[in-house]
């Protein structure tokens, strides 16, 4: 599978334009999503970039993960998709580094406040436990808050059903003794409905450090990895006007980890376990909605190398302990002042803490460190207020702004102003100029190394581009270029006159870049979608008062390319192929004297292909996913192993 593969795809797609035949398949401008303005609004009447992934999707990913998933989208880089399960998965939305994307749950908010950069881990959220996914690029500081400078990736858990009741459930084995399983309930009766969701996976793992290394003398393992998720959420509406639905989300994990690149460790551990619960209260006056939401997210993460079975490292034994607790409550109000003129406005309270300890026994002296929850913590409010205009003439815009105080740093604000138009309902221009902020983690501001006289770090975002669609809705497309500049970056800083390292506001950063997303659909039953990101970037930086700029966006490409084939070859049979590639990418390391080095990591390309049977009577589908056809060997880490060819087969049912 090479470039040939994506230029005869792409030549398909260019001749087949004058070939599309007319049906009634909905398509992208038709589709109504919830998280570009906070409330429900076609794609057509807004000028902001959104990518939805279906419930379909989803359920015709079998045998894939959330980050898997998410890996396949334009625009966005997963490292580690593709590595051992237990490895750490690093989302990159258009180049941006990791805690730059804001990861929400029903559009609130997740952070895990004992992090570097308090950003959320997706391995926390099974993917048969969500309806759908929204992703938001572009910087959406004005109705979202802290750290969403390069977008906004809204995972929309499992609705209830409209029946009395109804069950579905999931089950798969594959390469690695990989098993997965869900099952679920859900139903409506009266002013009541519910929703329970249990998943579970374990697998034996593939190991996780690379073995390349010769004579390498610690013996290889297998890291295997263990997770469990429970949702449960019961929805009241003693009238027509009011929802009341409590929920509660908890997930564990246990895996085995290697010690670093290039090095095996046959006793290293890690936990984690994440505990949510909250309630979502929706009151209707009128056309006018008010909604109130808490959450209360607790995440704890434990690591343990006892050094029983092989040594590695610095340590014979280390222990880590991390939790963080983080309160967030929001009320915004929703009102449609006229046919045209639409209000949003709104407060939010976030608080966090967290406590950390370690203990380390190695060649030096005995190392431990301890904060607890009461001395490590932050708040913050935040006040925010959008405008969306909607005309007969195709003319639409939205216009908002926030203010918010930080029990830290004071005060910031942040605004967004988001035109389009829209021709004929075939050709969308759209551009959207805005602000976005990253306010300072704990650990930034009180590690051992903290700085409590940090400021938030701060952007602007300027994107524009065309959407379109044929009349017949067969063909659509879209071109995006975007431009980002952040100024305030939070870089660690070491200062050799006082042999003293910390955190600092000094580098600035500026990103730019193009997706080009294309799709046709000749008929029902045949849908070809193709994309091709890319992205560049540097990073300004001051030192011995000279500022210095180099390219800096190390692990993660400049260039990818992904395409889809599905066809629905009947009402029992369905198949899809799926590539994706990913350009090389560039990484800084060190050398056997420990000096800097950068080091390219060679591209590579992901084929997949999927297949299920419908088997009508029982309700069942059965599905077989074959990962990494042409089992393709690379590193999206260095010194980290993937994946080769994997199966997974499994059903789908329900009752």
């Amino acid at each position: 599978m090479n470039k040939h593969f994506f230029v005869a795809t792409a030549v398909l797609f260019i001749s087949s334009l004058s070939q599309a035949q007319k049906d009634t398949t909905a398509t992208a401008l038709d589709e109504v999503v919830v998280t570009a303005n906070k409330f429900p609004n076609k794609t057509a009447l807004t000028g902001k970039v959104v990518t939805v992934i279906t419930r379909e999707q989803i359920e015709k990913s079998g045998g894939k993960d959330l980050a898997q998933l998410l890996n396949e989208q334009s625009g966005v880089y997963i490292n580690g998709a593709s590595s051992n399960q237990g490895k750490d998965k690093s989302v990159f939305v258009r180049g941006a580094k990791i805690d730059y994307t804001l990861i929400t749950i029903d559009g609130m908010p997740m952070y895990d406040a004992s992090g570097i950069g308090s950003n959320f881990d997706i391995r926390l959220f099974a993917l048969d436990n969500i309806e759908r996914i929204e992703i938001l690029k572009g910087s959406q500081s004005t109705l979202y808050g802290s750290d969403a400078i390069a977008g906004v990736i809204n995972i929309i858990t499992r609705k209830a059903s409209n029946q009395k009741m109804k069950a579905t459930g999931s089950i798969s084995y594959g390469s690695f003794n990989s098993l997965r399983g869900n099952a679920g309930i859900s139903g409506s009766r009266s002013q009541m409905n519910y929703t329970l969701q249990y998943s579970f996976f374990s697998t034996d793992g593939i190991n996780e450090a690379s073995d390349t290394i010769p004579n390498h003398a610690v013996p290889t393992d297998k890291d295997g990895y263990k997770q469990q998720n429970l949702y449960a959420a019961i929805g009241w509406q003693p009238t027509k006007n009011i929802s009341i639905q409590p929920y509660v989300r908890y997930t564990k994990i246990r895996g085995d980890i290697d010690q670093a690149a290039f090095t095996d460790e046959l006793d290293f551990r890690f936990g984690i376990q994440n505990s949510q619960w909250g309630v979502k209260n929706k009151y209707t006056f009128g056309k006018n909605t008010l909604n109130l939401v808490y959450n209360f997210n607790r995440i704890d993460r434990d690591f343990l190398d006892d050094s029983s079975q092989s040594i590695n490292g610095w340590s014979k034994y280390s222990a880590g302990k991390y939790s963080s607790h983080e309160h967030y409550a929001e009320a915004y109000w929703f009102a449609p002042l006229s046919q045209s003129l639409k209000l949003t406005i709104g407060a939010d309270y976030r608080k966090a803490n967290t406590f950390q300890s370690y203990e380390e026994v190695g060649l030096f002296e005995p190392k431990r460190t301890y904060t607890s929850l009461e001395s490590v913590q932050q708040h913050q409010v935040g006040v925010y207020g959008a405008i969306n205009l909607t005309t007969t003439k195709g003319f639409n815009m939205e216009a908002g702004g926030r203010f918010n105080k930080h029990s830290a740093y004071g005060y910031n604000s942040s605004f967004n102003i988001n035109p389009s138009y829209l021709f004929n309902h075939q050709w969308k221009l759209y551009t959207n100029f805005s602000s976005g902020y990253k306010t300072p983690s704990l650990y930034q501001l009180y590690s051992e190394y903290g700085n409590k006289s940090l400021q938030p770090e701060s952007a602007l975002n300027l994107e524009g581009g065309v959407q379109v669609q044929s009349k017949n809705k067969k063909i659509s497309g879209r071109l995006t270029y975007f431009n980002r500049s952040i100024k305030d970056v939070i870089a660690f800083y070491y200062n050799p006159s006082t042999d003293q390292s910390y955190y600092i506001n000094q580098d600035k950063q500026k990103d730019n870049g193009g997706e080009l997303e294309a799709e046709w659909r000749p008929n029902q039953a045949l849908k070809i979608k193709l994309f091709y990101t890319y992205v560049d970037g540097k990073v300004t930086t001051t030192n011995g008062g000279q500022d210095t700029a180099f390219f800096n966006l190390t692990a993660r490409p400049r260039n990818s390319t992904g395409v889809n084939i599905s066809y629905q070859m009947n009402s029992h049979v369905f198949m899809s192929l799926n590539a994706t590639g990913v350009g090389k990418r560039w990484i800084n390391s060190y050398d056997a004297d420990f000096n800097p080095i950068t080091l390219a990591l060679k591209g590579y390309t992901l084929v997949d292909l999927y297949g299920e049977y419908y088997f009508t009577k029982a309700k069942c589908r059965a599905f077989v996913n074959l990962l990494n056809l042409t089992n393709s060997r690379f590193m999206e880490t260095y010194g980290y192993n993937t994946a080769g060819f994997n199966v997974t087969a499994g059903c789908r049912f329900v009752f």
